[in-house]
């Protein structure tokens, strides 16, 4: 066999074989023209750009024996076969309202095409209104699929997401509202087509928010275990949040921006640049157990990479505490830390919550699959201060360099804000002896502000008390993390079509 060009490919990134039929124009072309009839076949694979952008490109390999042509052709479907990893089954929900209300338009012309191309079988779901795709989950035979893929923004994978993991205790006959249950993880993945306003989950997990990208992550069948954190109030759940719970400034900037929609998504650039200048700051309580299994810190500088070792080791240490003693001794016997403080922002991330604005994100060391997230206490400073911690959001200096902002990667905290009413504050027993009653002190205001809203990954949780506690490896993305950046992207593993032939 001859081939154009000199490609190494690893058999796990092929997309697919097929048989090429060689017309006889094209047989009249180079050193096709040589040979009387030449029977090809051609090989989709995926070649890797920069910025881990992903591309689907195909190489033709032709010769004159028909059945040396078949016999490689039936050669590399086998060994496609042998990827149990890959979907063949998808349920795909598409919201066509997100974003720029792309999301159909996305699909059907970059998406459809490529898992056609690799013989996957979809069920497509245009959702119709809010939490469709939730409900519809609750009620679909699942496990007919291997895979849920939703095509649109953050918002949408949420709701895929609160779905999923409800219906998975659902069949486990756990009760969500108990908020030291023990949920069952979700072994179905979930993958994302990214078509809102900031796909800030999928950049993320794959490094880019292109939705050719990460519809080859899907056909590939990669896999990304992730950390899912629950918010309870008075042990009844509220949410799901596997990217930010922000109280305070995000959470202004979310509760304002609501009100401005018919803005489109400029509304955040005024919601953010009105909620830094209103600059209100609030008092409260923070109570948290450190993550004391985790081998990582918010300020090492060590970012969560595909295979991280950080994540697997964390994982297992965890377990093994657990299998020790316990989830519920466990968590009654380890200290918990107490801050009492007035706070500009609070925010609890799962990961990096990188953005194309915000290349690092909040916390550039958090990681995706250690049982933690790092929690960020941004106290009351000037107007000055805040706006030199924003800025270094964008680039490269130590965002937690200040005297007044404190950071704590934990695995569970509760909050409740001063003006919280009596029941409000009463999160558990645990809470009861240690929050008090507070009033806020903003002499430099005269606004009647009470409390914040929490951005609970961009949907308002107005419950200003509440309990957190990160699940470990609860869901899984059809996602690898991201890559690091090499020079040689051609360097693979010793599975390829070069070495094949």
């Amino acid at each position: 066999c001859v081939h154009t060009e000199n490609c190494f490919v690893p058999t796990s990134e092929i997309i697919a074989v097929e048989e090429t039929d060689l017309n006889k124009k094209q047989r009249n072309t180079g050193k096709w023209q040589k040979m009387a009839k030449p029977h090809a076949f051609t090989v989709y694979y995926v070649k890797k750009a920069r910025n881990h952008r992903w591309r689907c490109r195909d190489v033709t390999f032709w010769c004159v024996d028909e059945h040396l042509c078949n016999q490689w052709t039936q050669a590399l479907k086998e060994l496609l076969e042998m990827q149990k990893c890959r979907p063949k089954q998808l349920l795909v929900y598409i919201n066509p309202y997100g974003g720029k209300r792309q999301g159909k338009r996305i699909y059907e012309q970059k998406v459809a095409p490529l898992f056609s191309l690799a013989s996957i079988s979809t069920d497509v779901v245009i959702t119709e209104h809010a939490n469709h795709a939730k409900d519809s989950l609750l009620e679909v035979n699942i496990n007919k699929y291997d895979g849920v893929v939703c095509v649109g923004g953050d918002g949408t994978f949420s709701e895929v997401m609160h779905g999923l993991i409800g219906r998975m205790q659902k069949d486990s006959g756990i009760d969500q509202n108990n908020p030291k249950a023990p949920l069952v993880q979700c072994n179905i993945r979930i993958g994302i087509i990214p078509a809102g306003s900031t796909d800030c989950i999928c950049y993320s997990t794959v490094g880019i928010s292109d939705p050719v990208t990460s519809a080859l992550h899907i056909i590939v069948g990669d896999c990304q275990p992730l950390d899912v954190s629950s918010v309870h109030h008075n042990n009844t759940f509220l949410k799901y949040s596997v990217s930010l719970l922000g109280y305070g400034f995000y959470g202004d900037i979310l509760k304002d921006s609501e009100k401005k929609r018919w803005m489109g998504p400029m509304r955040y650039d005024y919601s953010g640049l009105k909620t830094f200048l209103s600059h209100h700051y609030y008092e409260g309580t923070i109570s948290f157990q450190p993550a004391k299994h985790t081998l990582g810190s918010p300020r090492d500088k060590d970012s969560c990479r595909t295979g991280c070792y950080i994540c697997k080791e964390s994982e297992q240490q965890l377990a093994e505490q657990h299998k020790k003693c316990g989830l519920k001794r466990e968590e009654d016997e380890e200290e918990w830390k107490v801050i009492k403080g007035k706070f500009l922002a609070i925010n609890a991330v799962n990961m990096s919550c990188a953005c194309p604005r915000s290349p690092k994100g909040l916390s550039p060391a958090a990681h995706l699959a250690d049982g933690s997230a790092d929690l960020i206490l941004v106290r009351k400073c000037s107007r000055f201060d805040f706006l030199r911690y924003l800025v270094r959001h964008t680039n490269q200096d130590d965002q937690f360099d200040f005297s007044f902002v404190d950071v704590y990667r934990v695995k569970s905290f509760q909050f409740t804000s001063k003006l919280s009413e009596d029941n409000e504050s009463n999160v558990t027993d645990i809470g009861k002896k240690r929050f008090g009653q507070f009033c806020r002190d903003h002499p430099a205001c005269c606004c009647n502000i009470a409390n914040s809203t929490w951005n609970c990954d961009g949907e308002t949780l107005d419950s200003s008390a509440i309990e957190v506690r990160v699940h470990c490896q609860l869901m899984k993305l059809f996602a690898r993390g991201i890559e690091e950046n090499c020079k040689d992207e051609a360097a693979y593993s010793q599975s390829s079509i070069e070495q094949l032939l």
